[in-house]
């Protein structure tokens, strides 16, 4: 029995749903939303509208973007390697005029070796390095070893004779220095 008081109790404590003043008053409020719901969803279809239009911009200024990065990309390249021939190009005119020139044997050694320096001097420009000379320790990174010889006055893993220098752009090897390692 106390449990049929205690549901007595809790009915008493809730409110009853409030009922419409007037039959009319109902219609009028369940119209009301549908009158808004075709202008909500207007404004939604626009919203939706403005969305996928800026999302559509925006992914038409980065495939824009990624484009001309392409080719600002390529015509930097094309700019740097031409730069690089045209400093070499004095090099290549000494060359010719040596190739065209009567001259004695000592005298077109003494302009090769102009020449040579010439060349080196505009690699050093650039920021090339040569690399490799004899009594070196010999390096794997940066040495290629095609012989081994043993010779009491050289130490250990020591570069004897180079047979071509090697290069490198900063830490990057251009080419390994072919050497001769001694003991």
């Amino acid at each position: 029995m106390a449990e049929k008081e205690k549901e007595k109790e809790k009915k008493k404590k809730q409110p009853e749903p409030e009922e419409p003043a007037t039959e009319e008053a109902a219609p009028e409020t369940a119209q009301e939303p549908e009158a808004e719901k075709p202008d909500e969803t207007e404004a939604l279809r626009k919203q939706l509208s403005e969305a996928n239009d800026k999302w559509l911009r925006t992914l038409a200024e980065y495939d824009n973007f990624r484009k001309r990065s392409q080719k600002e990309k390529e015509a930097l390249y094309a700019d740097v390697k031409a730069e690089t021939i045209a400093k070499f190009l004095p090099a290549i005119d000494n060359f010719e005029r040596a190739a065209a020139a009567d001259s004695d044997p000592e005298s077109y050694k003494k302009g090769i070796e102009m020449t040579v320096k010439q060349l080196l001097e505009i690699l050093a420009a650039l920021g090339v390095e040569t690399f490799g000379e004899a009594g070196e320790p010999f390096d794997p990174n940066l040495h290629s070893g095609v012989m081994h010889e043993e010779n009491e006055e050289l130490g250990e893993n020591t570069v004897a004779d180079v047979f071509q220098k090697g290069y490198k752009l900063g830490d990057r090897i251009i080419r390994h220095a072919t050497v001769k390692v001694a003991n």
